[in-house]
């Protein structure tokens, strides 16, 4: 329903993290190709799309995969996903090493880390992706840890997805609201005190309701302080209806920008099954535009591949846990999808 499930909390993304801050992993700047177990993922023209491609992702390493079992097939369909930067969702363990590793394979290839948070206590009102910090001082120190980590290299962070939506709509028991307004407050001045840090904190989907809802929400979240907010992230809303969206909510947010996620909205959302339910694994989808900074509106920053393409929703129509590798559902979003 609101399209966040499926944040790709994965104990491995630690390791994953900690992997590049050690070996120093870089995939090259100006297109150079780094190999990763054959699947020789490169980076994108930087002028029109900046963000780091992870050669190490779950993409690639599936690539890796049909490659060597001899599927070029198939191999050449998840290259549409593993060769496009998409979003590195921070986990709950090591936030700082998990945010320095990032940013410095991304510095290292001349590129910028796109970074999600999704970490607030009670995140996702009980549903696939629930969990977040313990408390208050918890999260605090977690986005510390992020801060502490980015340092002063190039980040783009996607704040608390569904976080503010959660307080609108009554999803988030009254007792916790106060806190989460002060901790999403807190978030993004720490972020902004960076040198090289955009911050865009989530504002729902062209779906769920009206701007005239959500706006004063995010004015007290402080989205003032920040450079924008994010729409549709994990969602299906086409990329029309989403600028339709976001113009419609920065005309009462002081004309802030706004980044979208394009990553699977290329058929718009699915409609044929349980309206509580067409979030989560929907099938028929495909990849929506790719990652960029030339966009069709001004106020529009970049879109964005904020939820990974092929990975799980949740454990709905046969998927894997939240955030889980999904690879027949990866192929299904990549075929038709054009190269």
């Amino acid at each position: 329903m609101y399209g966040m499930r499926g944040a790709g909390m994965k104990a491995s993304a630690a390791a994953l993290g900690a992997a590049l801050l050690v070996a120093g992993c870089s995939s090259g700047g100006g297109g150079d190709k780094a190999k990763d177990a054959g699947a020789q993922i490169t980076q994108q023209p930087k002028d029109s799309d900046p963000f780091w491609v992870n050669p190490d992702g779950n993409a690639a390493r599936q690539v890796a995969s049909y490659a060597k079992s001899g599927k070029d097939s198939d191999a050449e369909q998840i290259r549409k996903i593993a060769e496009q930067p998409t979003g590195e969702w921070i986990g709950p363990e090591n936030p700082e090493q998990e945010a320095q590793g990032f940013t410095e394979a991304a510095d290292k290839a001349g590129r910028t880390a796109l970074l999600v948070l999704y970490d607030i206590p009670h995140r996702d009102c009980g549903q696939y992706s629930q969990g977040g910090a313990a408390d208050g001082n918890a999260y605090r120190a977690w986005i510390d840890g992020v801060a502490a980590g980015i340092g002063n290299r190039a980040a783009m962070v996607i704040l608390e997805p569904d976080a503010v939506l959660h307080l609108v709509d009554g999803c988030t028991q009254a007792q916790f609201q106060e806190e989460r307004y002060s901790l999403l407050n807190y978030a993004i001045t720490k972020l902004k005190s960076l040198g090289s840090t955009k911050v865009y904190l989530d504002a729902g989907n062209a779906g769920w309701g009206h701007p005239d809802q959500i706006f004063q929400p995010l004015q007290r979240a402080g989205v003032a302080q920040a450079d924008g907010f994010s729409v549709n992230v994990s969602n299906f809303y086409s990329t029309k209806d989403s600028i339709a969206y976001g113009k419609q909510l920065s005309a009462k947010v002081g004309n802030k920008h706004f980044v979208i996620d394009t990553s699977r909205n290329g058929n718009g959302p699915y409609t044929a099954g349980k309206a509580d339910e067409n979030w989560c694994n929907p099938p028929g989808r495909k990849l929506g535009e790719s990652p960029t900074t030339k966009t069709a509106d001004p106020l529009v920053d970049a879109y964005l591949w904020v939820k990974r393409p092929g990975e799980s929703d949740g454990t709905c129509k046969g998927g894997p846990q939240a955030g889980n590798w999904w690879p027949t559902y990866a192929l299904k979003l990549a075929e038709g999808s054009p190269s």
